[in-house]
């Protein structure tokens, strides 16, 4: 095991707590005195690269490998240094890596950037070579068979890594190994139960699953925020199962409509003997019993079964989405229409006709319309 000189193991506890600036001064003045300390130079290095100097970073990199050529640790500097930042370029990084497996074959992390240099630089092989403006959607097994077999060396060597399974997971995508992605993530996050890719994946095929309605879909993804509350993808999810579930309440509302306009026998049913008006109050005080049960049931206690994130995320859509205002706006106009139908005393239909209609359908018209905005 190689001893580090005492300047670059205190410049290592700097880097440890992400101070790589002081790390970075302090490798600098030793490398002014000790120009061929390797570990040094490689330290350095990924101190450059973590304050977004990768020009420093790749020519520290270089002084590395001019003192050990087939040193493993500088390869990677290399390769990482050549994928990130302006001029990056995994194609350059591609025969680096190579080399770095050849130096250390028993690493997993020189495997798992090699499978995703590879991966990335055989499609676009691919792509080049049959004048594809964009990749099949599928075919692509035998184009991405060494990037996997790669991603497999890789977790066999390291089963706990986090990016070997990210990896592995990138190149199932592209090959549209849906099983093979499944199985990814539900390793990946038995090590990383927070990782927000694979959690965002695993709650939306929960809740898009068949039989899945949109209270249990936004519980889904609210129990999947409070693990990654920093996931775009979930609180996306979680927005359009909520909206799902503000669109739920239109029904009531149209429902509550047509226990008013039955309850008046405002449409002539031939052989049948409509009410006469006006009803008396009793009878119209009587609608309300029915109606609140449909409300206290339908959304009040639904609304309540559901965790604590959902209900938050009801009203902050209510505030931040304009069509989730448009549908309780609707279901209100449609909700007033209804009271109005049953508790004035009406002594003709046709004005409770026209309120039928007008509580029925503009709320008709656009259920359908705004139906692919939860998807």
């Amino acid at each position: 095991m190689t001893t580090l000189h005492p300047t670059v193991e205190r410049a290592q506890a700097l880097i440890d707590f992400e101070r790589h600036d002081q790390a970075r001064d302090l490798l600098a003045r030793h490398l002014a005195e000790v120009p061929d300390d390797l570990s040094a130079w490689i330290k350095i290095g990924y101190c450059h690269l973590n304050t977004g100097q990768t020009e420093l970073a790749r020519d520290a990199a270089s002084q590395a490998l001019k003192l050990a050529p087939a040193d493993y640790g500088a390869f990677i500097l290399r390769a990482q240094s050549l994928t990130r930042g302006a001029g990056s370029s995994w194609r350059e990084a591609e025969p680096v890596l190579r080399e770095a497996v050849r130096a250390d074959p028993g690493h997993w992390f020189g495997y798992a950037m090699l499978a995703d240099a590879v991966c990335r630089m055989s499609l676009i092989r691919h792509a080049q070579a049959n004048n594809l403006k964009e990749l099949p959607r599928d075919g692509l097994d035998a184009v991405l068979c060494e990037a996997t077999n790669l991603a497999a060396k890789a977790l066999q060597l390291g089963p706990e890594e986090v990016y070997a399974h990210e990896v592995a997971i990138q190149i199932a995508s592209f090959a549209l190994d849906a099983e093979a992605v499944d199985r990814f993530d539900r390793a990946l996050l038995r090590i990383d139960p927070t990782h927000a890719e694979a959690l965002a994946r695993q709650t939306r095929k929960a809740a898009r699953a068949p039989g899945v309605k949109a209270a249990e879909a936004a519980d889904l993804y609210a129990s999947g925020l409070a693990a990654a509350p920093d996931s775009t993808d979930l609180q996306r999810g979680l927005d359009q199962a909520t909206y799902r579930m503000l669109r739920g309440v239109r029904w009531l509302a149209l429902l509550c409509v047509g226990l008013a306009g039955a309850m008046l026998d405002l449409f002539a049913v031939e052989g049948k003997l409509q009410r006469e008006l006006p009803l008396q109050l009793g009878q119209r005080l009587w609608y309300l019993v029915p109606m609140t049960v449909i409300w206290l049931v339908g959304a009040l206690l639904r609304y309540r079964r559901r965790r604590a994130g959902v209900r938050l995320n009801v009203q902050s859509l209510i505030r931040r989405h304009r069509w989730s205002r448009i549908v309780l706006g609707q279901a209100a106009w449609a909700m007033l229409c209804a009271l109005i139908i049953s508790q004035v005393p009406w002594t003709a239909r046709t004005l409770p006709q026209v309120l039928f209609w007008a509580g029925l359908a503009p709320t008709f018209a656009t259920i359908w319309f705004d139906r692919p905005r939860t998807r």
